[in-house]
């Protein structure tokens, strides 16, 4: 499921500050500081695999952000992305239950496998079917 799956232009947005601090300007980080929730105006791909968000500040500019930057807000300000993300690990938390709880005993001891004896009678049986 991608961001767009999950808002539209015009929805709102709250913006991570910690995650995307390091490569704003100064301005940017006042006008998120005072306002953190944004309106999204326009999506953009970030580097051939992603897709950001171009949202309006409060100073009434322009700033792209990452989708991880961003968290999901409904109509009454709740962040709703943490669901997806409480689903996923549900989702996850299943399969490592399921694989901790497979219980394998193989079928041969390994001095078996590797006994000399054990290996030509297979290559002799093996060789039969192709000569």
């Amino acid at each position: 499921m991608t961001i767009l799956d999950k808002v539209k232009i015009g929805n709102t947005v709250k913006v991570n500050l910690e995650l995307s601090k390091d490569r704003l300007t100064k301005e940017t980080i006042e006008a998120i500081t005072i306002s953190p929730e944004c309106i999204i105006s326009d999506f953009k791909i970030t580097d051939g695999m992603g897709i950001g968000v171009i949202v309006n500040l409060s100073n009434g500019k322009n700033e792209w952000f990452f989708e991880n930057e961003i968290l999901i807000l409904d109509e009454k300000g709740n962040i709703i992305e943490k669901e997806v993300n409480r689903i996923k690990n549900e989702e996850n938390n299943f399969i490592l239950n399921v694989v901790n709880n497979i219980n394998y005993e193989p079928k041969f001891k390994s001095s078996e496998l590797l006994n000399p004896i054990n290996f030509i009678t297979w290559l002799i049986v093996s060789l039969k079917d192709v000569l």
